[in-house]
């Protein structure tokens, strides 16, 4: 079994910076790719940010230059700093990872999701 819980949303002013984090456990003998998505009242869930196990990242056009995703796999965990934050930003942020567990089977695992808003 895998458990990701994910923590760090909130309510912020326009311009204004939070960071989430994601921390997975279990039986878990490798995390992949690593990533985190957001949904937004009323559309359909996006990929916001990626990265690998070898530490590449990608990024929506929407969020490059104002989000950083980064990993500690000691840790077992993923972060996305997210810095000017507009009210465009505002959405439901799920964690996603893609994780080998120790039966040697293969599968993605989401987060509960946490909110942020972006509001004045």
């Amino acid at each position: 079994q895998v458990q990701l819980v994910e923590s760090g949303g909130g309510l912020v002013q326009p311009g204004g910076s939070l960071r989430l984090s994601c921390a997975a456990s279990g039986s878990i003998f490798r995390i992949n790719t690593m990533a985190w998505y957001r949904q937004a009242a009323g559309k359909q869930r996006e990929l916001v940010a990626g990265i690998t196990g070898a530490g590449t990242t990608n990024y929506a056009d929407s969020v490059k230059g104002r989000f950083t995703i980064s990993r500690d796999n000691a840790k077992n965990t993923v972060y996305l700093q997210m810095n000017s934050l507009k009210p465009e930003d505002t959405a439901v942020y799920f964690c996603n990872c893609q994780i080998r567990t120790t039966d040697w089977k293969g599968s993605d695992y989401w987060g509960q999701g946490t909110q942020v808003t972006v509001s004045s």
